[in-house]
């Protein structure tokens, strides 16, 4: 038997000493735990290594198309409505903390964003008027959230519509530059409904700035500057823009919180103006815009064809109301359009404009006509602060303005013309020393005269009655006492004219022979079937008024144009949006 091979020698690892600590028992413990502290170190570099690793490749796929988030965002298609889950629609208005913790839905623009790092963004979501809150998006290590979605998101053009699902959480400390500022939602799924273009003609920063100028000019433009003037430094140099670039991106400047609000102020005016009447008896008509002659006579009146004929734009429902009256309406009302061809390009002229009219039968005076007109105003003009506060203070934090003074109930102002004129010559400026009390007022005169009834009286509205009869149209009823000036009146709101009215002729012998006084021919077209009115049966004496609803919200907001006051204003160099 052959002798067994000698066993191997099992190789022995050194162990290197340690500086300082080597012997010939070997290393101490001390160098040992040091060791092994260092294995540990390098071990652990090489499990951060491999995860690093790991995270890149995983980068790497996802960048080559594997996005586990790519069903929770993109642009909005059929398919993906349908697949949304089910989710609460909210309305920012009425967020609570009832919905915290509940996953809802929102449609909204994006009004801002910004990309915090790679895996997180945020946004501010706004709804109607400035309604605004923020959105968080943050990728997640299950990859529902991803990198992708966060890049996705924070790309998303500016003013772009989009449908977004969150949960709604509160926010670590209230988010200041937003409206709803106790929440904020985090976002889970963001769909893209409608993309703005990547350059805006005008941001809403600017549509929310001041207005720089109000001609319907074009503006000089400079190089690569279009219509644009550059705010004070004091005011952070934000650009402000032209009333002609507003226009022009008339989308932008109605997103504008401003200008929503002076629209829901408007719409205000006329619930206040509507339930005002109807509640005293008034029944709304609504009076024709097409008219067979030119209404009133006047020469400022747009023409068109009329398939053979000639047909004008109304200037006035002034004859159309007097119908109704005639008709056997005692109270009557109207809003609509109004048109006026006259070439005035200021801010306080329009060649169409909304027409609030009204008409009613008298009994013993045309100062009872006065009562409801006043009246209704008044009601206006003290139910708007209540009512319309949030508005008024977003308007004016972009035209400041003071708080409109009214009278005390029952301490109205109403003063002759010719007591108006007697101030403007006693207490006004040099130049209206010499003011008539038989010519009518210029603008420079009604707004020293306003300024005067301010500071004397204490209110920014007052009525001038007993206008002079040359300043009158020929329907104007004269004073029985004194034919140099007429029962017709106007109402004033911060030094401006804001209504005409007063009572009209009934008599068709009496109305024909102030047309001729006028230098009108009573035969011509227009005027003929106007007389003939009276003269089909007996019309009962009446009284009323037309004024602009354009200039009222505009005047008491103290807007530098009643071009602002206007859903889309036509000036003679505007016709468009």
């Amino acid at each position: 038997m052959a002798d067994a091979a000698p066993p191997a020698e099992t190789p022995v690892t050194a162990v290197p000493p340690v500086e300082g600590e080597a012997g010939e028992a070997g290393p101490s413990k001390k160098a040992l735990k040091k060791a092994e502290a260092k294995a540990k170190k390098e071990a652990e570099k090489a499990a951060r290594q491999k995860a690093a690793a790991e995270r890149e490749a995983v980068a790497k796929a996802a960048s080559q198309g594997e996005d586990n988030a790519k069903d929770s965002y993109g642009p909005e298609t059929q398919e993906t409505i349908e697949k949304l889950p089910a989710a609460l629609e909210i309305n920012l208005k009425t967020l609570g903390d009832e919905h915290i913790g509940k996953t809802v839905e929102l449609r909204a623009w994006i009004q801002n964003s910004r990309l915090q790092g790679a895996k997180m963004a945020f946004v501010e979501l706004r709804e109607e008027g400035n309604w605004t809150i923020q959105g968080v998006i943050a990728a997640n290590a299950d990859g529902t959230i991803s990198k992708q979605m966060v890049k996705f998101v924070g790309a998303i053009n500016l003013e772009s519509f989009v449908r977004v699902q969150a949960t709604v959480e509160k926010p670590l400390e209230p988010v200041k530059s937003c409206k709803v500022s106790n929440y904020e939602l985090h976002l889970t799924k963001v769909f893209v409904i409608a993309a703005a273009p990547q350059m805006l003609g005008m941001n809403l920063a600017v549509a929310n700035r001041p207005i720089a100028n109000f001609t319907d000019e074009e503006a000089p433009v400079e190089e690569g500057v279009e219509k644009l003037s550059i705010a004070p430094a004091d005011e952070l140099a934000i650009p402000t823009a032209t009333m002609l670039t507003h226009l022009d991106n008339i989308v932008m400047h109605k997103r504008s919180a401003v200008q929503q609000a002076i629209a829901d102020i408007r719409i205000e005016v006329k619930h206040l103006y509507r339930s005002y009447l109807r509640d005293r008896g008034f029944k709304e008509f609504e009076p024709p815009c097409l008219i067979g002659a030119a209404s009133e006579g006047g020469a400022n009146v747009f023409r068109l064809p009329y398939f053979e004929k000639e047909a004008f734009l109304a200037q006035s429902p002034q004859f159309y109301k007097q119908i109704e009256v005639a008709g056997g309406r005692k109270r009557v009302f109207s809003i609509g359009p109004v048109f006026r061809a006259e070439n005035s390009n200021t801010p306080r002229h329009m060649t169409e404009f909304t027409g609030m009219d009204l008409e009613m039968e008298i009994n013993k005076h045309y100062h009872e006509a006065l009562d409801i007109i006043e009246g209704v105003l008044l009601h206006i003009l003290r139910s708007l602060p209540e009512r319309c506060a949030e508005e008024i203070a977003i308007v004016r934090s972009v035209y400041p303005s003071e708080d409109f003074l009214l009278p005390e109930p029952g301490k109205e102002v109403r003063l002759t013309f010719a007591e108006g004129q007697k101030l403007l010559r006693e207490e006004g400026p040099e130049e209206f020393r010499n003011v008539s009390d038989f010519e009518d007022m210029s603008t420079p005169q009604e707004k020293a005269l306003g300024a005067l009834v301010r500071k004397k009286f204490g209110t920014d509205f007052y009525v001038l009655d007993k206008f002079p009869s040359e300043a009158r149209p020929f329907y104007a009823k004269e004073d029985p006492e004194n034919p140099a000036v007429t029962n017709a009146f106007d109402c004033f709101l911060r030094n401006q004219e804001v209504l005409s009215g007063g009572q009209r002729i009934n008599d068709p012998v009496e109305l024909e022979k102030r047309i001729r006084s006028k230098g009108v021919d009573p035969e011509s077209p227009g005027i003929k079937e106007y007389i003939d009115i009276f003269r089909q049966a007996g019309v009962p004496p009446h009284a009323g008024a037309g004024f602009g609803l354009d200039r009222v919200v505009a005047w008491f907001l103290n807007l530098p144009s009643v071009h602002l006051a206007a859903y889309f204003p036509r000036t003679p160099k505007r016709l468009s949006p």
